[in-house]
């Protein structure tokens, strides 16, 4: 599904936010990406959604290598994706049904079928009642609830999320993860970077560990592979 092979990303000021990243995630995994403010999380992400481009190495998604790809087959690559970032990029003028059709709008969705499509997600993510509420009036966790709803209403393959639970209180963090779960149970591939390792119901998730741009997989280590 998702594979790295010694991905390296450096910025032009010379600073090395990655640096020969190899990792491999299987269509279906639960995936948690962590390490320190810094660590080269956010790029890892940029580059999976092909957001930027590694300065070596590769990144393919189903066989697709992302470093090749032009420009003008990006946005059918990021159908493919449901992305959730740190700053949740809501639309504060539009309503919360309005935020969820947009990823439809964009594509042509017949409005029939976009409407009840994103109904649905709503409802999925706990917000069936909230549709002509504007993101303004709801809290931090509905808000971030919203902008799952969205990331998935085109019925992505993987869902990467940018420290979704960061500022949530606890109990609000649970939520969100535990929504993440349940989209994993039925397939979708889902990636969350975060600064702590959650506590989560049912079996633990792989995790990879980023540490000044070098990747470690402690799932391995704790099994005892090299």
């Amino acid at each position: 599904m998702i594979s790295a092979s010694e991905l390296t990303k450096r910025y032009p000021e010379g600073r090395e936010a990655l640096r020969d990243v190899s990792f491999e995630i299987t269509a279906g995994e639960m995936v948690f990406l962590t390490g320190h403010s810094g660590a080269g999380k956010s790029t890892l992400f940029k580059l999976l959604a092909a957001i930027e481009r590694p300065t070596s190495g590769h990144v393919l998604i189903n066989g697709q290598n992302l470093a090749a790809l032009r420009r003008n087959a990006v946005p059918y690559l990021r159908r493919k994706l449901g992305l959730i970032f740190q700053d949740r990029k809501l639309l504060f003028d539009r309503t919360v049904l309005d935020n969820v059709l947009l990823p439809l709008a964009i594509v042509g969705h017949p409005v029939r079928e976009a409407r009840r499509r994103a109904l649905a997600a709503l409802a999925k993510v706990g917000l069936p009642d909230r549709e002509n509420t504007l993101p303004i009036a709801l809290s931090g966790g509905e808000q971030q609830r919203l902008a799952i709803a969205r990331a998935v209403v085109n019925r992505p393959a993987i869902l990467l999320a940018d420290e979704p639970t960061a500022n949530l209180d606890a109990d609000s963090a649970a939520e969100i993860l535990a929504i993440f779960r349940a989209f994993q149970q039925v397939g979708v591939t889902v990636c969350v970077a975060t600064h702590d390792l959650p506590v989560l119901s049912g079996p633990p998730p792989r995790v990879l560990r980023l540490h000044k741009g070098e990747m470690r997989d402690l799932s391995a280590a704790a099994a005892g592979t090299p």
